[in-house]
Order: C-alpha cells, then structure tokens, then sequence
C-alpha cells in the first residue's frame, strides 16, 4: 500500500490497544502509539511480537500524557485517524471523582482538540459497557441505544467512562467541524494475553485457577475476546457504515461468574482443580466490601443481569465475535502459557 495513512493509538500499552495495533499493522496501516513513557516501548514491541508482529517499520512511538495537553498535539501530527483507548483503569489506586473522571474527560478532550487541529479523519473512541448499563435494571438485553444514568451507585470508573463518551459526543456536534467519530462499548475484555502485564480483566480468570477465589459472587455479565474487540475497532474505522454510531462488543450470552468457572474446570482438567464450585451468598460479599475497597464495587451489582445485545455490529458492519467460552479458555491457556497461575 502507497502512502499508507497512519492511525495514533493512544494509552500503546494497553491490552485492547496492543491488539487493535496488531490489527491494524496486519492491514497495511502505520501506526503511533502513545505511551506516558518512551521506556515501555520494548514491552510493547515484545506484546507485538508474542502477537505475531515481527516487522516494526511502520511503528512509532510518541510520549503523551492525560494531563498534557500539549503532548497530544505533539502526537497527532501527521495521523489520519485515532482509536483512543487510554483513560484511568479500575486496577489504579484511584478512588474519587477526581482520580477518575478529571483525567479520563479532560484527557478525551485533549485528544479530540489535537485530532481536529491536525485534519484527522475519523476518531474511534474506546468506551466501555460501564457506559451503557449502569444505575438501570433491564429484563431485556441492553443495546446501544441504554446509557448509564449515574447515580450513587455508579462508581468512579464507570462515570468516567459514561461521562467521557458522552463529552466525545458533544464535541463531535458542537467542535467536530466534519471529523468522524465511533465508539466501541465491550463487555468484559477476554482473550489471550501477550506478558506478564495484562489487564484488570484477566484478573477474574487468574484468581479462579490459583485458589484465590474460593467462591463466586453472584454477577452476571457478557464477555467478549479482545481479539474481536479490535477486529471492531478496525471495522468502526474503515467502514462508511459505522460513522455516527456507537457498538456494544459482546460474544454471545451473559454468563455467572459460576458459569465462567464451570468452563474452566470442564475444559482444562487437573489444571482447573481449584477453580470455585459455589456461588457466595450476597451477605458474604457484603461483608467482604468493608474490608476491601475492589470488592465494594461490586456489590451494587449482586444478583443483576447484565446482558447485552451485539445485533447491529453484526448487522451493520458484518462483526463475527468468537463465543464467551473461547475468549475465556483463551485467556485461561494463554496464563498458563506465561506461568501466572
């Protein structure tokens, strides 16, 4: 490919970044990352490699910060398009309003000034289904059309992501001038992981095969594989279709947490053997959330389902998710494979 454009993906170290870049560069784009710091760039170009990438040619790295607002102008330079898939994580220390929501709006903000300033094309935002299915109770599977109303049961993470996706939305109308944008919302991210280093979602997953988790809390929730996850990303860049629009990513049914572990233990055998075999009573994890703050957040959520409808990535854009039970064995195997377990 001639001229090949070049997409800025931000937060490059990131377990949906890394692979929407693999997807990315396997297509014939170039690609520049963004880091807070340069000195993670050999692990990225190590993520990369274990991701099958062996040429970095078309790869190049830029040092920008959330707080920064110069560093994202910096960084958009020369870009057609951007996939902003950096903002504050839930495995972070934060835990006010302030650790959240500040950095993850402003910073999006950043991003979309920068993008405009420098003729982008097309922004991808990486949302989340915190964006979608919170402070609400649905009988009936969620679609793109449910947006999370923020209440006092909505934490810190999930405002962020509602309240960021929103200010992308708003900038494109009010500031946009003609630039694009889409959004991607996944469920809970599966799917092979690529080090040591992995995210917060994976974490589920470690701590049913090593014991830590003795019992499941009583959650109900889609997941999808990362790998999907950015097959959309690519598809909400490339496709005229998906312009204007945002998408659910999710691989089939809602599963419980006990249900995770139940395909744990009937796929990978003695391995699985300390897997949880019983859901906790939501007392249990009640009183467990006044000793830990991790498990706090889950509480309002105790016995909800939360299921999702991916109907219009598939029909709108052809998406063709793998199943929850693949993405979750993936996962599983690919800790295994690195000796986290």
């Amino acid at each position: 490919m001639k001229n090949k454009e070049t997409v800025l993906v931000t937060g490059g170290s990131g377990f949906i970044a890394c692979y929407c870049m693999i997807t990315l560069l396997n297509n014939g784009y170039k690609v520049k990352a963004t880091l807070r710091s340069l000195k993670k760039s050999e692990l990225v170009k190590k993520m990369l490699q274990e991701g099958g990438i062996h040429s970095f040619g078309d790869l190049s790295f830029a040092e920008a910060d959330l707080l920064d607002e110069k560093s994202w102008e910096r960084a958009a330079e020369g870009c057609q398009y951007v996939i902003h898939t950096a903002s504050p994580t839930p495995h972070t220390d934060a835990e006010t309003e302030d650790d959240f929501v500040t950095p993850a709006k402003n910073g999006l903000l950043f991003v979309m000034r920068a993008a405009k300033k420098a003729g982008v094309k097309r922004v991808v935002l990486t949302s989340a289904f915190g964006a979608v299915s919170y402070g609400t109770i649905k009988n009936t599977p969620y679609t793109e059309e449910d947006w999370t109303i923020i209440n006092d049961t909505v934490f810190p993470y999930q405002r962020s992501k509602t309240i960021s996706e929103k200010a992308a939305w708003d900038f494109i109308k009010n500031e946009g001038n003609g630039m694009e944008l889409s959004v991607v919302n996944p469920t809970t991210v599966m799917g092979p992981v690529l080090s040591e280093d992995y995210a917060h979602s994976i974490q589920i997953i470690r701590q049913m095969l090593n014991g830590k988790m003795q019992g499941c809390p009583k959650l109900i929730t889609g997941y999808v594989d990362v790998r999907d996850v950015a097959d959309l990303h690519y598809k909400a860049l490339t496709m005229a279709e998906a312009n204007g629009q945002r998408f659910i990513a999710v691989g089939g049914e809602a599963l419980s947490m006990l249900e995770v572990a139940q395909v744990l233990r009937k796929n990978l055998g003695k391995v699985a053997d300390k897997t949880p075999t019983k859901e906790l009573p939501n007392w249990v994890i009640r009183l467990l959330a006044v000793f830990n703050p991790k498990i706090k957040m889950i509480v309002p959520h105790l016995g909800l389902v939360k299921r999702a409808s991916s109907e219009k990535a598939k029909n709108l854009l052809g998406w063709k998710p793998r199943s929850a039970e693949e993405a979750i064995l993936a996962t599983a195997e690919s800790l295994i494979r690195f000796n986290q377990i």
